[in-house]
């Protein structure tokens, strides 16, 4: 069914009504200076009509008829002298003007004592980093005036640093990642622990710029998201990182926030991913949502090496081919994987030559998500099987042009034991909870432009999609709603968005596949390869479908 295009009021009313908003807040800044001595007037006029009802209120009845006696002379006097009442009205609106006045007290000019006092504290502490013994005129020196290099500088309420711009000397070697980390490392220590710095190196102008960012919002529940089709939101960011905003339900209100957006599909330049974290940060919460982002427009395949059940919700439902906890369901789950990608890249390769479009089993979208697959290394070492790692190479090969992707969650100390596949495809990286900045680096192949806490709300790290820059990052909360300890408005989000049970997990079975593709033992044939089988492949309408038992789902068949 096409889609009808949106009306022309839906694509360009945000725009204007940002530029309308824009124009009637010039109008009403532009009023306000015009109007600015009636308004103080009025102001006047009306504090001095409040101060004489309160006064007459606090005069004595019997006191009264004097007053009034006394405020009739003044009036009759005014009346008789020559321009009295000119004089009379000149002297209300000065006394008006006196009393609208604006009473706000300055802001005071400059730091405080406390606040010189920290400024001290920096300059001293970068002095050896920015100094040397045969400098002429150095920028920095003990005991030297700090004005001169932090021209800018604002504080938080409670007293520390908010944004401060330093000067160097040009002699820094600010293109070293090594000096860079040392400076970024001292002003985050001497500016207040357990706050997120960002900073930016301006080299063409001997500038650092140091700001603190404000905590991502961790409050935001599993929606549905305003997305195209191929598109998958990752969380959400800061609104300096991305140029584009999503609305957001926050209860019964609505909110634009930023979102990191991952694009998969034929022209994705990073078709996989690969998300690392500590116990807890937030992989498996991350992996449910992009499953619930998969499911109305594709097929789920779930295969989970940790044997704790997080998947459980989507056992049976519309769209999910199979949960696998156990060595044996997730091997025979990923060799149905396997041939699912080659019989996908065979009927590409002849509708191609035939000069035809794709078949539409070949661009329906087939998520294959891995939750530890190393925990299964060692069983099948130990066992004699083959480690379903490696049945992973044909999906992450050849799976983007096909619509097949893959997303590996896997924690920081097992990340070794990723095979070379897994490493070399995924491009789009994700890190998530506490870790040094070695660590991301490693994971992520830059270093942030923040400095990470130690302590952070589960879902919170960083993301980098193929070469872009580094992104803050909070997954939205996407719980296991069988857990005990979800609250409720986050478990009914969760149950909201499942798709309907189709079977039960007793008789699910996956897909059949053609027996036009013939798999090598391990798994490894590529697109080549799979077409040179081709020719010699048995006649069959297609081959049977490998049966997934309920033993397999609930991890027994391990």
């Amino acid at each position: 069914m096409a889609r009808r295009p949106l009306p022309s009021i839906l694509s360009t009313g945000s725009a204007q009504i940002a530029r309308s908003r824009e124009l009637a807040r010039t109008a009403a800044d532009s009023a306000t200076d015009v109007l600015h001595p009636l308004i103080t007037i009025t102001r006047g006029l009306r504090r001095l009509a409040s101060a004489g009802r309160r006064r007459w209120a606090e005069t004595p009845k019997d006191k009264r008829g004097p007053l009034l006696f006394l405020a009739a002379s003044l009036i009759l006097v005014v009346v008789l002298v020559p321009y009295g009442p000119l004089l009379a009205v000149i002297t209300l609106m000065a006394a008006a003007a006196w009393q609208g006045r604006d009473r706000t007290p300055p802001a005071p000019e400059g730091p405080d004592e406390s606040q010189i006092q920290r400024l001290q504290v920096l300059y001293e502490a970068l002095v050896p980093y920015f100094s040397t013994a045969d400098d002429p005129a150095p920028l920095y020196a003990h005991g030297g005036d700090w004005e001169t290099v932090f021209p800018t500088q604002e504080f938080d309420d409670s007293g520390r640093v908010a944004l401060l711009v330093i000067r160097y000397p040009a002699f820094f070697p600010d293109g070293e990642a090594a000096a860079r980390a040392r400076i970024e490392q001292l002003l985050a220590a001497k500016s207040g622990r357990g706050r997120e710095y960002h900073f930016v190196w301006d080299e063409e102008g001997n500038e650092l710029t140091l700001s603190v960012l404000a905590p991502l919002p961790t409050d935001f529940a599993a929606q549905r998201f305003v997305t195209a089709p191929g598109e998958t939101v990752l969380g959400f960011t800061d609104p300096s990182g991305v140029q584009r905003t999503l609305p957001l339900a926050h209860g019964e209100e609505r909110r634009d926030v930023p979102p990191v957006v991952w694009r998969t599909g034929v022209r994705s330049t990073e078709p996989h991913l690969l998300a690392v974290g500590q116990p807890g940060s937030g992989t498996s919460t991350l992996l449910r949502s992009i499953a619930l982002q998969a499911l109305p427009h594709g097929e789920v395949l779930v295969i989970e090496g940790g044997g704790t059940g997080e998947y459980a919700c989507l056992t049976g439902r519309d769209g999910v081919l199979a949960v696998e906890v156990g060595l044996a369901g997730a091997l025979a789950a990923l060799e149905w994987a396997v041939q699912e990608t080659e019989r996908r890249l065979v009927a590409a390769n002849h509708a191609r030559q035939a000069g035809d479009p794709p078949p539409d089993d070949t661009r329906h979208p087939l998520w294959i998500l891995l939750d530890r697959p190393t925990a299964f290394t060692h069983l099948a070492d130990t066992d004699g099987h083959t480690d379903p790692q490696s049945l992973l190479q044909v999906p992450l090969r050849h799976g983007r042009a096909v619509g097949v992707t893959v997303v590996v969650a896997e924690q920081f100390d097992a990340l070794d034991t990723l095979s070379d596949a897994v490493l070399q495809h995924t491009r789009a990286r994700v890190a998530l909870g506490p870790a040094t900045k070695q660590q991301l680096e490693a994971v992520l192949g830059a270093p942030p432009h923040t400095t990470p806490v130690d302590h952070v709300p589960p879902g919170r790290g960083y993301a980098r999609l193929g070469s872009g820059p580094v992104h803050r990052l909070q997954v939205p909360a996407t719980p296991d709603p069988y857990d005990d300890a979800t609250s409720d408005a986050h478990r009914q989000a969760v149950l909201d968005l499942l798709p309907p049970r189709s079977a039960p997990a007793d008789t699910q079975t996956l897909p059949p596949v053609p027996a036009e593709v013939v798999l090598t033992k391990t798994g490894e044939a590529d697109a080549g390869t799979a077409k040179a089988a081709e020719a010699d492949a048995p006649d069959a309408d297609a081959m049977a479908a490998r049966p997934v038992g309920a033993e397999q789902v609930s991890g027994a068949g391990g």
